[in-house]
Parts: C-alpha cells; structure tokens; sequence
C-alpha cells in the first residue's frame, strides 16, 4: 500500500539487536501515524594514506569486526574531499553506537589517514542521505503493522521511497506550558521545592493543574495524563529546555513517577545534541531560542519580550516578580494572582506561536534540521547542516570538526564618521555583500591554490588565489539559496492566500539569513568547512569595494561622511543618487541600493553610532543604547529622548530637556524599577576574581535566600554610602524605599555620561547640564 505523511521528526531504537529509524509524522486523513525504516544501517568514510595498500587495509579493518556489531561491509569509493577526487573506504556496521568505537580503533591503523562522517547522527545521516527531512511530505510504498508500544493511529514498515516533496503543511496541535515553583530557600531546588502550578493552553483553550496540599505528584499525573490524550504534534515553552523540563524530569523522579509523555510508551523528555529536551514523536520548541535574536530586548523574559512584539502588553497582564511567588502562594487570598500570573504566561507563550514558529518552520525546511533542534542550535550550525546535505548532493566528504585556535585577521573598513550634524544624507548600502564577493570571486576552501596559478581570482592586499574554472562549494549552495529566494518572491507576488503568503515571506527572509550567515561560517573556528584565507580574502575584497564605491561618490559630487563594511552614508543632491548607484553598479558588478535618505543626520566621533531623521519623519537610532550594558533604562530614556530633540528641535533644547531629567531625579521623580541596572552572569559566582557590582549584588541576593541563576541577569540599584560602588549595591528587589537610593551616582555616572556621548561633538559641556534651572535646596533637602 501507498501512503502520503507530513514528516514532523525523527527518532531511532534499536530493536532486537537492529537499529529502528522513526519517521514521525500525519497522514493526509489527520491520522498521527508512525513509518519503521529498519534496513538503513549507520556508515562512516575512511581515508588512505597516498602509499597504503587498499586490499591490506580492508582486510585490517575487518579484522577489528565484533559481534555485537559487525562490520557489515568495507567497499571503495570515488569522492571529493575539499573538491578533489579521493579514494575512500566506506565501512558498514549494526549498532549505530559502536561507530565511535570502530572510529577510534580504525584511527590507529597505519595505512589509515583519517576517519570521516563518523560523528553524523544516525537519524540524521538518514535523512541527509534520502532526503526525507522534517515539514515536507513523504510518500512510500509501505506494510501496516501492529505496535502496542507506539501512540499512534496506525504504524507502517517502510518498504520503499517513492517521492520527498512539499505540499501545504496538515493542521497541526499546539500546546504551550509553563510552572510556577515554590521556592521560599533559594535557588529552585527539585529534590526539595514542589511544583505548585502547570499551566497549559492549547488550540481548544486553557487548563491548570494545581498542587493544593504542597502534594505534587498528583499533577505531575494528571499532566503527563493530559499531554497523551491531548496527543500535541508541537509542544511550546519559554526557556522550558533551560529550566522547566529539567525541573520537571528531576521533580518527577525524586516523586517516584514518569514523566511519560511521548508517543512511544515510557518514553520521557531527554536532553540532547544543543541542550534541547527531545519528546518522542512530537516537537518541543523553545521559543526563548528564536527570541534571543531581538537586539531590541536586553532582559529577554517572557513579558518583555510579549510587551516588545505587542503580543500581550504589560499593563493588559499580571505582572509579578519571581520572588513573589511563594508569599503570594502562602496568602489564600492572593493565591489566584498567581494562578493568573502562570496562565498569562502560557498564553503568552501559546501566541509567541504566530511571531515564530513558521521562520523556525522555514528554518528547518532550508536546514534539514528538526525544529526542537533548530530552535536552540546557533547559526552556524543550522548553516552547517544545509552544507551538510548539499555535500551529498555533490559527493562531497563532510569534514570532521577540529578544534582551532583562535586566528583574527582584518575586517570590514570603516570610514571614520565626520562628527556632527548634517542634511540631505543618503544611506547606500550593497545587497548581501559578503555573499556576493564569495559568489563573484569563487572563495572558498576547495577553490584556493596554493602556489602558482594561471587562471585564478586574486585578493587585494592578502594575495591568495581562488579558481576560476569550476564552481566552488559556497558558489554552488550560495546560488542555489539565492535562486531559492528569487522563486519564493515570485510564487510570493502571485499567492492569493494570506497565508501561504505569510508563510513564503518568512521562507525567503529565512533563505536570505542563512545566505548572509555564510561568510561568518566561514569564518567560524568550529566550522567543518572553515577557511581563515576564505575569510580574510572576503574582507579584503570588501575593503576595496567599499574604497572604490567611496572614490565614485566624490568624483560624482558627494560627500562621504561615513562608511562601515558594506555601506556608505553620501551627502548632496538627493535627486543625484539613484545615477550615482548606476555608476557604482556598472563599476564594481555588485548590486547597491539607497536604504535610506535623511532629512538630518548626526554621528559621535564612535562608529557604528549615529541617528537620522529621514523625510517621512521616521527617527532611526542606531548603536548609542548598546555602548554600556551597564546603563539603567532612566539613562537610555534620557539619551533617547536627547536624540530626538536634537533631529526634531535643535540642541538648545536638547540641553533644556536634559536639564529638566536632571531636576526630577534630584527630586526622586522617578520609578524604581526605572533605575535598575541588568548585568549577565555568564559564570557561577565563585568563578569570579573580581567584586564586580552586579556579583556583589547576586551574592547578597542568594544570602537573603533569593534564587539566582547561573546564565541569568541580576539587576541592582546603588544606595546612598560610602566606599566604592560594589559596596553599595543592592538588588533591587530588596530596595523598596526611594529616599536609600544614591542620587548622585544616578546623575554623574548614569544620566550626564549617556547624555554627554550626545552632547559633545556639539560643544556642550557638562556644566551646560549642571548649571541652571535646578532648585539648589530642593538638592540639599533630598540630601
């Protein structure tokens, strides 16, 4: 028989001595369905040294076979290695876990020079390999069988692929969760502190299931009861593989129970390759992994960052601070904040669903790689798995990952910024011009020579030399993601569907990150495919690019007042420049673009700092509130609010508003939480050699019994005292009282420093701040 699946993930057992791939997915009647690969066996390359003897190495190599596992097969193959012909040995065995075994052994022989591909996922070399991959549609020629053990409607044995294609995705079932802890001690801890709530929300609504009598093995149950009738294909959290599973799994188990909610029975979450939680048959998202990308959100909670995208505003929710939890809880009376609190959350997170499910869908769709894995692998891993199984499209061996020390070599020019404020400014910017330069110019590992070359492009400055005569590796998968992007934009312009044209917009955006991530790849110490001579080749080309872009607009009449890697902000007639990116086109063969034209421009002596007013009467500010990651948010309001009085109404103006934030501070006309510093603890504490402010204060924050977590933020106010800041730190939760707070420190180390990087190139000094327009009593009084 014949059956059609959408494909949502993979899994793999092995069964009676024999590996069992999963293929997970819904059929075209909604029917959860299961597909048993069980012929697909792991494999691994081995490469020969020049003078080795292919037969005696084949004979060694099977020499080493177990019979746990034996070694199936040793054949000779024909493959390219970096772009050139290699012979290879391709070795077959059982038991995907003993190729790590025969790897290390099969290293050691000496007509061996290296083992290849033997660190590729088992279900994953699977899918490279076939082609069957998550979120498109399988048909196969398969058997029904009977598994008592499996959660599905019907289970198949996979007799043969007929197509891997893409169609419209099934209706898929969403549940989001998220748990409140009573931790009144400290730090969380699951062998001591219970669960009081799990809230969840699915498509058909909400539900809660709460520990009443501090008992919470019940809802533990009733929980992993819920989820296998709910029976979810995709199950969303929010930072759940940084906390609530683990808390969950270890909760479970100090209780005595399973957290048994995958679609194979007595299958709990486990923790994997990117420190995802991996559900059995279903997909866990971490939606905390897509958020991280918002540079506009320092503390990525979940109300920020719902708050940030207007998914559910702050005033319109209930707001309560982690550390009120368990006083909250104790109080019958305001124990139903606290249920609101959790349910608010969840659906919070239920609707972060629409801001990022379907890029991460797109995301998988270009990559291969499973959602729950993608959501939480970095960049340069989701790049690699698309190589990865471009690779195989090209016979091409995948290289091992090797450690690297760490290389730097130049960057992107910079053209230092003319301080100041100027008008009529264009931004002309390249489209993808990293990508384009590794397209134009054949830059890659496979295509640099070494030694002479006849026919080869050449780097300025740094002289190495790249093929002209074949397309490179990054060419290939460079132009195949471009023409990729160029057809969803057209299928993109004819959709009719909202929808579907949703959904190609978020494919074509996803396309153009993984094509602009691809020099950074490169780049990247970790990366198979690294080329430090690659990367420094980009660079180079981009530096004259840059130059030569710079050398038109002056001969043309501009001004160029600054330019940054790929970009070049020109100042004169705005009627000029659409002929002025005709001319650098016909130049330089690479596509440039206005991005933007401002009315006014002004720019610091930094780079990469700068703030426009366009025409529309837009207001970009771009770099300024990321110079200290020490700055409360008064200080960013005020600079902020410096920036646009500046474009809008001058500087005298600027100063009077400056002045007045000055006033109200002295006279504590403020909000706490306004003031609150956010500082990273990237480290535990004790890793620390200095007394850093925000460690002093997570310090005092355990000792008064506060839960801190490592990879977390710590926010802290500094109080009126003396000695030196850290001393006077303290975390702002246990200050409630505005009159302990330091108002000085507030405004000479926070409010004048941020507004002065503004102020100055203008020639306003401190005193312009400082004098004038304060009430001197009023300073003494608060004092």
């Amino acid at each position: 028989m014949r059956v059609d699946i959408f494909i949502l993930d993979f899994s793999y057992d092995v069964e009676d001595g024999k590996p069992e791939i999963y293929i997970w997915g819904i059929d075209r009647e909604g029917n959860r369905v299961v597909i048993l690969e069980k012929s697909f066996r792991p494999y691994f390359y081995v490469t020969l040294k020049e003078d080795a003897n292919v037969n005696e190495a084949i004979t060694q190599i099977k020499r080493l076979s177990r019979d746990q596992s034996p070694i199936t097969s040793v054949t000779e193959h024909e493959m390219k290695y970096f772009g050139r012909p290699q012979k290879v040995l391709r070795v077959e065995t059982v038991i995907p876990a003993l190729v790590r075994t025969y790897r290390e052994e099969i290293a050691k022989l000496k007509p061996v020079k290296d083992v290849l591909e033997a660190d590729i996922r088992f279900y994953m070399r699977y899918s490279i390999d076939t082609g069957v991959r998550p979120f498109y549609w399988l048909s196969a020629e398969v058997s029904q069988v009977e598994r008592k053990d499996l959660r599905v409607a019907k289970v198949y044995e996979l007799k043969r692929i007929e197509r891997v294609y893409e169609d419209s995705p099934p209706q898929l079932r969403f549940m989001a969760f998220d748990i409140e802890v009573f931790n009144k001690y400290g730090f969380p801890n699951p062998r001591r502190d219970p669960i009081i709530v799990i809230g969840v929300w699915t498509d058909n609504g909400s539900k809660q299931f709460v520990n009443n009598d501090q008992d919470d093995l019940k809802i533990l149950r009733d929980f992993s009861k819920f989820v296998v009738e709910y029976d979810p294909d995709v199950i969303l959290g929010y930072n759940s593989n940084g906390f609530d599973w683990q808390y969950m799994l270890e909760r479970a188990s100090v209780r005595g129970t399973k957290l048994d909610i995958g679609r194979k029975v007595n299958s709990e979450p486990s923790q994997g390759t990117y420190g995802h939680y991996s559900v059995v048959g279903r997909l866990n998202v971490d939606l905390y992994g897509f958020a991280e990308s918002l540079e506009g959100v320092k503390v990525k909670s979940l109300d920020n960052v719902a708050d940030y995208l207007g998914i559910l505003p702050k005033n319109k929710r209930t707001n309560l601070e982690w550390y009120q939890i368990p006083e909250y809880w104790e109080d019958p009376k305001r124990r139903e904040v606290v249920l609101k609190y959790n349910l608010d959350d969840v659906k919070t997170t239920y609707l972060l669903r629409d801001v990022f499910f379907n890029f991460g869908e797109q995301l998988t769709v270009i990559s291969g790689l499973p959602l729950d894995q993608l959501c939480m692998a970095s960049v340069g891993h989701r790049v690699e798995w698309l190589l990865m199984r471009q690779a195989k499209q090209f016979n091409e061996l995948i290289p091992n990952r090797v450690e690297r020390r760490y290389e730097g070599y130049k960057g992107g020019l910079v053209i230092e910024p003319k301080p100041g404020l100027h008008e009529n400014v264009a931004v002309l910017d390249f489209s993808s011009m990293y990508p384009s330069i590794m397209i134009k110019y054949n830059i890659g590992p496979d295509t640099l020579v070494q030694g002479e070359c006849n026919d080869c492009w050449v780097a300025p400055e740094v002289g190495y030399k790249f093929r002209k005569d074949v397309d490179g590796f990054y060419r290939s998968i460079l132009n195949f993601l471009l023409e990729e992007r160029r057809k969803t934009k057209d299928q993109m312009s004819q959709a009719k569907d909202e929808y579907e044209k949703r959904r190609l917009d978020e494919r074509q955006r996803a396309l153009k990150i993984m094509a602009n991530a691809m020099y950074g790849y490169m780049g990247w110490l970790g990366a198979r495919w690294y080329s430090k001579e690659g990367a420094e080749a980009v660079t180079a080309w981009g530096r004259q690019t840059i130059m030569t872009a710079a050398e038109i607009a002056k001969n043309s009449g501009f001004e160029v007042i600054y330019g940054d890697t790929d970009s070049i902000f020109v100042k004169g007639d705005m009627s000029s420049v659409e002929l002025l990116t005709q001319k650098i086109v016909q130049a330089l063969d690479l596509d440039i673009k206005v991005d933007k034209k401002y009315k006014k421009v002004f720019f610091t002596e930094n780079k990469k700092r700068y703030a426009g007013l366009t025409f529309d009467g837009k207001i970009d500010i771009v770099g300024f509130e990321a110079i200290r990651g020490d700055w409360c948010e008064l200080a960013k309001d005020t600079q902020r609010m410096v920036i646009e009085r500046i474009l809008l109404k001058g500087v005298d103006d600027a100063v009077k508003a400056a002045k007045e934030v000055i006033m109200k501070v002295k006279r504590r006309e403020f909000e706490l939480h306004d003031i609150v510093i956010w500082k990273s603890l990237d480290k535990s504490l004790d890793e620390y050699e200095v007394d850093a402010p925000h460690v002093i204060a997570a310090k005092k924050a355990i000792n008064a019994g506060y839960a801190i977590m490592r990879n977390g933020k710590i926010g802290y106010v500094v109080v009126k005292g003396a000695g030196r800041v850290s001393d006077r730190v303290e975390p702002y939760f246990m200050v409630k009282d505005k009159t302990k707070i330091d108002i000085d420190y507030y405004v000479e180390k926070q409010i004048i420093p941020a507004v002065m990087r503004i102020l100055e190139p203008f020639g306003v000094k401190e005193n312009n701040l400082k004098g004038g327009g304060i009430d001197i009593m009023d300073y003494f009084r608060d004092r």
